[in-house]
């Protein structure tokens, strides 16, 4: 089954840095990752079907800050189309608040959930992108933070249970699901994991290609 995208849809793309891609300072408010290469090819293929394409995606963002945001910045621009990627900022260095509290993967399934129920029933198409993780070799730059391999392998240990709720999630609302962490592994096993993420988490140029080829084969 495909999402079947009609002339004058509104399609919304939200969720952390890896949606974002410095959308505020684009012309088109779209940025320079996957979104805007969906557009390009989509505009490319259907000029007789034009579509509104937006994107608020927020780096660093987290569910609960999409919660906090979900009415003004997605519900009010009544998308007929929602497709979210979230969780990465949810895990590892980010799962530890000033307080050291980290981010259950209930309470993490809890608030994802929170954001697809007024969606449900209303003819709004669900598209929900895993977080995913690259097994990037050696240290890397993690925000101000040099980040070893080790440490990397327990934000998978977190991160796992996490991309599990979101499968759950779209088997429950009917979602379509873009298997993000299974493509760019077995991506990554021909080409090494840096080609498509210098940190492992967000992409190269040739990781948001695979992004927006992936989100395409969705949609009708």
């Amino acid at each position: 089954m495909t999402i079947t995208v009609r002339p004058g849809s509104t399609v919304m793309f939200t969720g952390d840095s890896i949606t974002d891609c410095q959308r505020l300072a684009s012309e088109d408010g779209l940025g320079f990752g996957y979104p805007l290469r969906v557009a390009g090819e989509w505009g490319l293929r259907h000029p007789e079907r034009p579509v509104t394409w937006l994107n608020t995606g927020i780096g660093g963002n987290k569910v609960m800050d999409l919660e906090a945001r979900w009415q003004a910045d997605v519900l009010d621009a009544r998308p007929d189309v929602v497709s979210i990627l979230v969780g990465v900022n949810d895990m590892g260095w980010h799962s530890l608040d000033p307080e050291g509290h980290v981010i259950p993967a209930e309470e993490f399934e809890a608030g994802y959930d929170r954001l697809l129920a007024p969606l449900a029933g209303t003819g709004t198409e669900l598209i929900l992108i895993e977080p995913f993780l690259l097994p990037i070799h050696g240290t890397v730059e993690a925000g101000a933070a040099l980040v070893g391999e080790e440490e990397r392998k327990q934000w998978r240990a977190d991160l796992d249970p996490k991309i599990r709720a979101v499968r759950r999630l779209a088997r429950e609302y009917g979602a379509h699901l873009l298997a993000a962490d299974g493509m760019f592994a077995e991506l990554a096993a021909t080409t090494g994991p840096e080609y498509w993420s210098t940190d492992g988490v967000h992409p190269t140029p040739a990781g948001h290609a695979a992004l927006a080829a992936a989100w395409l084969r969705l949609v009708a």
